[in-house]
């Protein structure tokens, strides 16, 4: 559910049985703003702190997420649905992300030495910015917020976190890990804050910056009230990734690697395969082996650990996806699998496979958000990359061919996208810099460009000496 003006708690309802499960209390803007004071004060000590000190909490969140990976699994499943299977994917990522940055930060964040004849010793140096405010979606409740607060952390910096609302039992345990974990108590602390408290949490002099991952709405809010304190934000929006299938692709092995693509998170990820651009002479082909790929994900319950599709995360989403899938075939498409809600409790929609899918769809057009594949034809390998960069979004994109350097060229050169992959589905990775362009945001997390993003890179001259006189130029 989403948090609403009138709300006093974030209630938990269960996406695969539409019971409600544990309500929390919200918290006020006034507790937010004082979490915000209290996390400044702490996060002036911990800047002080070496690398080694820091990274000897980080590698203990490592350790406890592994501990407690099953109890966070089941976390998720209740939450949002997430498979049982899933979950556990999930907290073991976080834990080699914490793993990376731990042992890596300080390499990443070394000074900078630069040579500037006469002009002494210069070099650049890194120091964290402050208090982040995090605002993250539902999808990977514990993924997107330890791919935020590992390097963040590491960088010296604090946190508040606004999860989304349908996760507060998920927001709630990660404050906790930290703790459990010897985070200075006040660094890091999650706020049930109602979303249009937002704004107003910006303003707080204590924010230093903002990260949001989430809705193209959104992050256009928060860029806007950013934008107005002059305050840094990195966003990772929206994404309808195109795969382009080239004509000596092998259609089976490229329907594997889309249908893994497309049934990410069950299909609700902004980095998973929604547009399946092929060309006309593999055309048919494809449609068969996408189709015999797509039918391996069979709903069930998510507790189950033989599951590959859990349900939505809620009604209303689910609902909402079914609508783009019959306007889509109003306007043209054809149907080749699934598109049909079942008549059971919850949030449920099955595997879908849309061909035919053409301009002036919302299959085409939008961003589905759940499991429906969409099959584009294109004329050729120009036609194909047309159609994929024909679109607001710019996150994730993939190539399927059996030559390597075609792909390497399409992917290095031609498609706008912050992430080609070639031959396999586009994931992120804590040793790669993950992002996009256009509507899909701007700024990197991962590797040595996202640990920079919440950092002051500064410039250090240093002079055995002063001169007589000062420069006149600037």
């Amino acid at each position: 559910m989403a948090d609403s003006d009138s709300a006093s708690v974030a209630q938990v309802i269960n996406p695969a049985t539409g019971e409600q499960g544990k309500s929390y209390p919200l918290t006020s803007l006034n507790d937010a703003l004082q979490s915000a004071d209290r996390a400044h004060a702490v996060q002036r000590e911990w800047r002080k702190a070496s690398f080694a000190d820091r990274a000897a909490v980080i590698g203990k969140v490592c350790e406890l997420l592994r501990e407690r990976a099953d109890d966070f699994a089941a976390l998720m499943t209740q939450e949002m649905g997430k498979t049982l299977t899933d979950g556990r994917a999930e907290v073991e990522k976080c834990a080699a992300h914490c793993d990376w940055f731990a042992k890596n930060a300080e390499r990443y964040l070394a000074d900078q030495p630069i040579i500037v004849d006469g002009a002494g010793e210069v070099f650049v140096t890194f120091n964290p910015l402050g208090v982040v405010l995090v605002v993250m979606p539902w999808n990977f409740p514990f993924w997107q917020v330890i791919r935020f607060a590992a390097p963040a952390l590491m960088a010296g910096n604090g946190a508040v976190l606004k999860h989304a609302s349908n996760v507060p039992g998920c927001a709630l345990a990660i404050e906790q890990l930290l703790k459990d974990a010897g985070l200075p108590d006040g660094l890091f602390h999650t706020l049930l804050l109602p979303s249009k408290e937002i704004a107003k949490l910006i303003e707080s002099p204590h924010i230093a910056a903002v990260t949001l991952t989430g809705s193209v709405a959104a992050g256009k809010s928060v860029a806007a009230a950013a934008g107005r304190v002059l305050k840094k934000c990195v966003l990772e929006l929206g994404g309808s990734d195109a795969y382009l299938i080239l004509d000596d692709a092998d259609a089976v092995a490229a329907a594997k690697v889309a249908a893994t693509a497309r049934m990410v998170n069950g299909g609700q990820s902004c980095i998973a395969g929604k547009r399946f651009i092929v060309v006309e002479p593999l055309k048919q082909r494809f449609e068969e082996a996408m189709v015999e790929a797509m039918r391996g994900y069979a709903m069930g319950d998510p507790a189950d650990e033989a599951t590959r599709l859990g349900p939505m995360q809620s009604v209303g989403a689910r609902d909402e996806v079914h609508e783009q899938v019959e306007k889509s075939i109003a306007k043209g498409a054809r149907l080749l699998l699934g598109g049909e809600v079942p008549d059971r409790p919850g949030a449920w929609y099955p595997a879908t496979v849309l061909t035919d899918v053409a301009e002036g769809q919302p299959a085409h057009d939008e961003e589905i958000f759940g499991p429906v594949a969409a099959i584009i034809a294109a004329k050729d390998e120009a036609d194909a990359i047309r159609i994929a960069n024909d679109s607001e979004f710019g996150l994730g994109s993939g190539v399927l061919t059996g030559d390597i350097d075609r792909g390497r060229r399409i992917a290095r050169d031609l498609l706008d996208a912050g992430m080609s992959f070639v031959n396999e589905n586009v994931r992120s990775d804590p040793r790669m810099p993950f992002g996009g362009v256009k509507h899909s945001g701007y700024g990197r997390e991962c590797a040595d460009y996202g640990i920079r993003e919440f950092v002051n890179i500064k410039t250090v001259l240093v002079k055995p000496q002063a001169s007589s006189g000062g420069s006149a130029v600037e």
